[in-house]
């Protein structure tokens, strides 16, 4: 068998603790742990590739106006957002498509901004606390008191612009924050007043990109939009005879456990196994990828991490 990367580091790491053992005995290196999750999906690859709005004003109204405009040829421009997911696969009266999203240009509009005050631990009685919030109002705050909290290193920094945030969607300018209802008034991230913020929420001219979705055919009947769908989606298709027994073992196990794990150096079969799933020099982790084995659909993961 040709050596993984994955093996190669393996052995290199054996090999210098060795050669170190002599001197240096108190400093051995700790294994590695690879867990192999795998669970079922229980719709077929073409229900699981299509994409469905949410059912809710957030989210789902704007996916749901968009889809209205773009199908099966039309266009819906959008600014500071997009309200499809890129790429998604659609149907519309027995066709299939996918979005795309091109940028149409810029366009400078007044919008509402949302900044949030630290004050003391001292909250006043009237204090807003923010799980009693609409939705689209507690949203906006929390992604500002993580903004705060991580010094800007958030996950969602991405979504605002420097220390704002701007309320772009329809129901984030019809909610609480957006009608300036709370602009001045305290909100606290917890029952017992914890991190009372002042909320300041100002009009002030944005310079916006103007995203526009549009819908691509991608196929006229279901069978078709299969064979896509297995071309875009799919990571690993296994047939009778790609893996070995002690390989299937392995999957087989991990099918019916959710998970398969084992610590480095790791065994031929567990190597093979993850090499057929395209997984084999991955030395961080991976996760939300796809296998259709046997007639059927999973989601698997590798997950990779100091041993215990």
């Amino acid at each position: 068998m040709v050596p993984t990367r994955r093996h190669l580091l393996q052995t290199a790491g054996a090999t210098a603790l060795a050669a170190l053992a002599g001197c240096a005995s108190d400093s051995d290196e700790s294994a590695t742990e690879y867990a192999l999750h795998v669970e079922s999906v229980d719709v077929s690859p073409v229900d699981h590739a299509l994409y469905t709005p949410d059912d809710d004003a957030l989210f789902g109204d704007p996916a749901r106006t968009a889809l209205d405009a773009v199908l099966p040829t039309g266009r819906h421009t959008t600014y500071g957002y997009r309200p499809l997911p890129d790429e998604a696969f659609v149907t519309h009266e027995g066709s299939y498509y996918q979005i795309e999203h091109v940028v149409t240009g810029r366009q400078a509009m007044q919008r509402r901004v949302v900044r949030l005050e630290p004050l003391p631990d001292d909250a006043p009685d009237d204090a807003v606390l923010v799980d009693d919030l609409d939705r689209p109002s507690a949203r906006t705050v929390k992604i500002l008191h993580s903004y705060e909290q991580t010094n800007g290193e958030t996950s969602t920094a991405d979504l605002l612009r420097g220390d704002a945030y701007v309320l772009r969607r329809p129901a984030e300018r019809e909610s609480r924050v957006g009608t300036g209802e709370l602009d001045g008034r305290v909100v606290t991230m917890t029952d017992d007043g914890g991190w009372p913020y002042r909320v300041r929420v100002a009009r002030e001219r944005v310079v916006e990109t103007a995203h526009t979705a549009l819908a691509v055919e991608v196929a006229s009947d279901r069978e078709a939009f299969r064979d896509v769908v297995f071309g875009a989606r799919i990571d690993t298709v296994l047939e009778a005879g790609d893996l070995s027994a002690p390989a299937r073992d392995v999957l087989d196990e991990a099918i019916a456990r959710d998970v398969y794990t084992e610590t480095t150096p790791l065994s031929d079969a567990f190597d093979a196994t993850l090499d057929a799933l395209g997984v084999g020099n991955v030395d961080d982790g991976v996760n939300g990828k796809l296998l259709w084995d046997a007639d059927a659909l999973y989601r698997y993961g590798l997950y990779v991490s100091p041993a215990e």
